[in-house]
C-alpha cells in the first residue's frame, strides 16, 4: 500500500551514483548542455502520531505485519475526522500515504460492524487492482475485497454483490453497472458506510462534472435504502481541495492539506532536447528555422541509458504512440549494446487487454522489467516499489500532474531523480527557461462544472431510469436541474406525473463520462481475428482511419479497414518506413455571448459557439526525415461540438496602429492564438489537448479581427471562463513566451504548433508580438467575473467587437481564404496523439479525458 511501500535502492541502484552522479553522466552524452535548470527538492522527516483509540488491535497489527508502525499525524487526523462521521478530503503529496487515512476508518468500522459495506472509487483499472492487492494482504477475516469491473468474469460478479464488504471500483462501472441495478445491490448500498474516493483531483472539466452527478445519483440510492455513508477522498495536493471536494460530492468536507510524511530529496531537472545540426533540420523542414530533437527521441535514449546503468525508470509520455515510440527506440538501442537487454523495457497505456494490463504491472513491481514507458496510466497512487528515476516526456499540463508523476520514484524516503523532458512548444519551452513558474508556487484548482447542461440534463435522464425524479431530488443535483427537467419533458424524454418525472423510453440513455465520443472501436488482426486492443470512439477518427499505421507492444500494424457502425477496424501486421497523420477541417460560429469586456478598440467574450469537424485526409511521413510523402482522401463522417469559448477583436484602426500591416494581419493573429493555446495551461488546470482555437482576419459573426480559443468538450470544460478571468495574465505570458524565443521568424518553441489546421502557415513571429501589445494595453488587469452581455439576443449592446456592431450574424467561420483568413488549432486529451491540420486552415478537440 502507498503507505508502507520500502524502495529497493536509490537512482543508480547497483552502481553507487546518486541522482547528480546519474543526472551528471546523463548530462555529457551530448555536446552542449541540455540542464537549464536543477532543482534540488530537500528531504523531510516525518512526524508521526498514535494509534487512534478506536483502532482496534487487529487493524494495528494487520499494518505493522505490513511495516506500518504508527500513523503519520495527517493520515491519524483525517481517519479521525472519518471515523467521527466528517466527510473529508486529505489533500497530501505523492507517496505520503493517503490510502491509510481512508483505510483505516473504513477497515475499521467493517471490523467493528459485521453487516456494514465500503465502496471504493479509483480513475483507473490499474489503481484499483493495486488497492485491492494492498487491502487483500492485510488478511482481515470477513472484509472479503473485491475489484468490479469492466475485467471482472460474469461469473464472479454475483458472489461480489451478494458477500463483498470491500467494493473496489471505477465510476464508470457505478454509472454504468451499479447504479442501473441498484436493485441487486440494494443490500450492500444498504450498509453502504463509507465511499472512497481515491485521486479525486483528476476528475476534473467534462469528466469531473459528470462523476459529480454519479455521486449525486449514488447518494440518492442510498437515501432510499435509508443509508448516509461518510466519503473520504484523497487528492494530491491542490488549490482549495475542500471547495473542489464539496463541488464534486455535493457535501460539506473538510480539509486535511498538511503532508506530515517523511519525504526523499529529489533533484529535479528541467532537460531541453538540443538543436538539430543544420543540414539534417533543413531535411525536415527546409522553408523554416533549426528545430530541436525529439522529445520522443530524447526520452527514449535517456531510459535506455538510465536502464543500461540498473536503474529502475519509469518515463511518462503523453501519448499512446508516443509510449510505443519509447519504448521501441528504447529497447532498439539497448539490444545494439547488449543483445537481450531491450527485453527488460515495456510500453503500458490504455488500449491493452487485461492480461496484458496485469502482466506489465507484475514484471515492473519483481523487477524483471527495468525500465516502463507508460501513458498516465501508471501516474495515480499505484504503489511502484523501487523505482530509482522518473522521465516526464513533455509538460504532463499541470502542476498537479508533474508532482504526482515526479513522485513515483524514492517511495520509501530514497534519493531520487526526475527530469522533464520538454518538447519544441511554447508552453514548455517557457517553462525549462522559467523554474520559478514550477518549483515554489501552489499546484492548481481542480475545475469542474456540474452545472454545464450537456452533462447535467443527460445525469438527470440517468437518474429518472432508477428512480422517478422528485422535487426534492432537483435541489440535490443542484442549479439548473429545473430547467433541465423542463427541456427533457419538452423532449419527450421525461413524462411528468403527480408522483414525479419518470423516463419514457424503454432503452437506457447512452451517457459517456469520459467525453471519448462513443463506444470504444476494437482493433483486430484481420488475418487471426485476434483482438489486439481498443482505442475510444472520440480518437478512432484520427488513430484507426484507413491506411493509418497503429502501434501495439513495439508491433506496427497498418489498418485495412475501419467500421464505425459495428466499432470494428481491421488490421494487418507491416513495418512501413512512414508514419500516418490525419488532417481535418473545422468550422466555427458564435452562438450567443455570455460576458464581454470593452476595452475601447479592443474585445473581450465569453460565449457559446459551435465547432463543426470532419477529417478529410491524412500524410504520410517519412520516418527518419519528416519528409511529407503523398497526402491521400478521406470519408469520414463530421462531428459537431457546442462548446464554450473565450475570444478578443481588435479593430483593424488598432492593428494598422500597432504595426501590423494588413497582408500580415492573418499570420500575426494565426501565431498568437498558437501561442495562447500552448501558454492557457499555465493559468488553467488543462492542457493543450483540452483546447482548439482558430483565427481570422475577418470573422463574419464578429465583422473584426478574431482569435478564439474554445473547449473541447460539449458544453464546455471550465477553461474558458478560466481564461476568460484570467485574460490580462495569460496572454501577457504568451506575449513574453513568444517575445523571448531566440528564433528569428518562429518555431515549435514560440508560435508553431504540432496540430496546426494550416500547416503552421501563415505565421508571423514579430506581428504576433505586436498584436498582444496592442491587447494588453488596453486590457484592464482584472476582469470582472462573467455577466450578461445585455441585449435579450445575446449580443454585446455596444460594439465591442473591435470597431464592429458586435452583431452576431451566423454563419460558419473555416479560417481560410488565404489572405483573410487565419487557422485553427485543436487536439484531445488523455493520451491519445493526434497531429493534424488542413490546407482550410481547422483542427478540433472532440473527446475529453480517457481512462488510462
Amino acid at each position: 500500500m502507498k503507505s508502507s511501500s520500502a524502495a529497493t535502492g536509490s537512482a543508480g541502484a547497483g552502481t553507487g551514483r546518486t541522482p547528480a552522479d546519474l543526472l551528471g553522466r546523463l548530462r555529457t552524452r551530448t555536446g552542449a548542455d541540455p540542464v537549464t535548470h536543477v532543482e534540488r527538492v530537500p528531504a523531510r522527516a516525518g512526524e508521526p502520531a498514535p494509534w487512534p483509540d478506536w483502532a482496534p488491535e487487529e487493524l494495528r497489527a494487520a499494518f505493522a505485519r505490513r511495516g506500518v508502525v504508527a500513523p503519520w499525524r495527517h493520515q491519524a487526523e483525517a481517519a479521525t475526522l472519518a471515523y467521527d462521521g466528517q466527510h473529508v478530503v486529505v489533500a497530501t503529496g505523492t507517496a505520503s500515504g493517503k490510502s491509510l487515512a481512508y483505510q483505516l476508518p473504513a477497515l475499521a468500522t467493517l471490523l467493528a460492524d459485521p453487516r456494514a459495506t465500503v465502496l471504493y472509487l479509483a480513475p483507473t483499472k490499474a489503481l484499483a487492482a493495486d488497492q485491492l492487492r494492498a487491502v487483500a494482504a492485510l488478511e482481515l477475516e470477513g472484509v472479503r475485497p473485491a475489484c468490479y469491473d469492466g475485467d471482472t468474469p460474469r461469473a464472479e460478479r454475483e458472489w461480489i454483490r451478494r458477500h463483498s464488504r470491500f467494493v473496489l471500483t471505477n465510476p464508470d462501472m457505478l454509472h454504468h453497472g451499479i447504479l442501473p441495478g441498484h436493485a441487486q445491490w440494494s443490500g450492500f448500498l444498504r450498509r453502504l458506510t463509507y465511499v472512497v474516493i481515491d485521486e479525486c483531483h483528476t476528475y476534473r472539466g467534462v469528466f469531473g462534472s459528470h462523476v459529480a452527478h454519479v455521486l449525486r445519483r449514488l447518494r440518492r440510492q442510498c437515501a432510499r435504502f435509508r443509508s448516509t455513508p461518510v466519503f473520504v477522498l484523497a487528492s494530491a495536493t491542490s488549490g482549495d481541495p475542500a471547495t473542489a471536494a464539496g463541488r464534486l460530492t455535493g457535501l460539506p468536507v473538510a480539509a486535511v492539506t498538511e503532508d506530515t510524511s517523511p519525504r526523499g530529496g529529489v533533484t529535479f531537472a528541467l532537460w531541453e532536447p538540443p538543436l538539430l545540426p543544420p543540414d539534417s533540420a533543413a531535411d525536415q523542414q527546409a522553408d523554416l528555422t533549426q528545430v530541436r530533437r525529439s522529445a520522443l527521441r530524447e526520452t527514449a535514449d535517456l531510459l535506455a541509458d538510465t536502464v543500461a546503468e540498473g536503474v529502475r525508470t519509469l518515463a511518462f509520455v503523453r501519448s499512446r504512440r508516443g509510449a510505443e515510440v519509447v519504448a521501441a527506440n528504447a529497447r532498439r538501442s539497448l539490444d545494439e549494446a547488449v543483445p537481450g537487454l531491450g527485453d527488460r523495457v515495456a510500453a503500458y497505456r490504455a488500449g491493452y487487454l487485461r492480461e496484458e494490463r496485469r502482466e506489465l504491472e507484475r514484471a515492473l513491481l519483481h523487477g524483471d522489467l527495468l525500465g516502463l514507458a507508460s501513458t498516465n496510466a501508471l501516474e495515480l497512487g499505484v504503489d511502484l516499489i523501487g523505482l530509482d528515476a522518473v522521465l516526464i516526456c513533455g509538460y504532463p499540463g499541470t502542476r498537479a500532474s508533474l508532482w504526482q508523476q515526479a513522485g513515483r520514484a524514492g517511495r520509501s524516503g530514497q534519493e531520487a531523480l526526475a527530469v522533464l523532458v520538454a518538447r519544441d512548444d511554447p508552453l514548455d519551452t517557457y517553462l525549462v527557461h522559467h523554474p520559478e513558474a514550477l518549483f515554489g508556487r501552489p499546484v492548481e484548482a481542480t475545475v469542474l462544472d456540474p452545472a454545464n447542461p450537456y452533462v447535467l440534463a443527460p445525469q438527470l435522464a440517468c437518474a429518472a431510469v432508477e428512480a422517478p425524479l422528485t422535487p426534492a431530488d432537483l435541489a440535490l443535483f443542484g442549479d439548473g436541474a429545473k430547467e433541465a427537467v423542463d427541456q427533457l419533458v419538452a423532449a419527450g424524454a421525461l413524462r411528468q406525473r403527480p408522483t414525479g418525472w419518470y423516463w419514457r423510453h424503454r432503452e437506457r440513455p447512452q451517457v459517456d463520462l469520459r467525453g471519448e465520443g462513443g463506444a470504444p472501436v476494437c482493433v483486430v488482426e484481420a488475418a487471426t481475428g485476434r483482438l489486439l486492443g481498443t482505442v475510444d470512439g472520440g480518437s478512432s477518427h484520427f488513430l484507426l482511419h484507413p491506411g493509418a499505421v497503429y502501434l501495439h507492444q513495439g508491433v506496427s500494424y497498418v489498418v485495412d479497414s475501419l467500421d464505425l457502425a459495428d466499432g470494428c477496424a481491421l488490421v494487418h501486421p507491416e513495418e512501413p518506413d512512414w508514419s500516418t497523420h490525419a488532417r481535418d477541417v473545422t468550422s466555427l460560429s458564435v452562438v450567443s455571448v455570455r460576458s464581454y469586456v470593452d476595452a475601447g478598440p479592443v474585445g473581450l467574450f465569453l460565449g457559446e459557439v459551435d465547432v463543426t469537424s470532419q477529417v478529410v485526409s491524412y500524410q504520410r511521413r517519412r520516418i527518419a526525415t519528416g519528409e511529407v510523402i503523398d497526402t491521400r482522401p478521406l470519408d469520414l463522417p463530421a462531428r459537431e461540438l457546442r462548446t464554450v469559448a473565450v475570444w478578443f477583436t481588435l479593430s483593424p484602426q488598432s492593428l494598422t496602429t500597432a504595426g501590423v500591416q494588413p497582408a500580415d494581419v492573418p499570420g500575426a493573429l494565426h501565431a498568437a492564438e498558437h501561442a495562447a493555446i500552448g501558454l492557457l495551461p499555465l493559468t488553467a488546470t488543462c492542457d493543450r489537448w483540452d483546447i482548439g482555437g482558430l483565427s481570422t482576419a475577418v470573422h463574419p459573426d464578429t465583422e473584426a479581427p478574431t482569435v478564439f480559443v474554445y473547449d473541447g468538450h460539449p458544453g464546455g470544460a471550465g477553461f474558458a471562463e478560466r481564461a476568460y478571468g484570467t485574460a490580462a495574465a495569460w496572454l501577457r505570458a504568451t506575449r513574453d513566451a513568444i517575445a523571448e524565443c531566440g528564433c528569428e521568424a518562429g518555431c515549435p518553441s514560440c508560435v508553431q504548433s504540432p496540430k496546426c489546421g494550416n500547416g503552421n502557415n501563415p505565421l508571423s513571429k514579430p506581428d504576433a508580438v505586436r498584436v498582444l501589445d496592442a491587447v494588453l494595453a488596453n486590457l484592464p488587469d482584472a476582469v470582472p467575473a462573467p455577466r450578461s452581455s445585455g441585449s435579450p439576443d445575446g449580443r454585446p449592446s455596444n460594439g465591442l467587437s473591435g470597431g464592429s456592431d458586435g452583431g452576431l450574424s451566423g454563419g460558419p467561420a473555416n479560417g481560410s481564404g488565404g489572405g483573410s483568413g487565419g487557422g485553427s488549432d485543436g487536439g484531445s486529451d488523455g493520451g491519445s496523439a493526434r497531429t493534424v491540420g488542413t490546407g482550410s486552415g481547422a483542427d478540433l478537440v472532440l473527446g475529453g479525458g480517457k481512462q488510462a
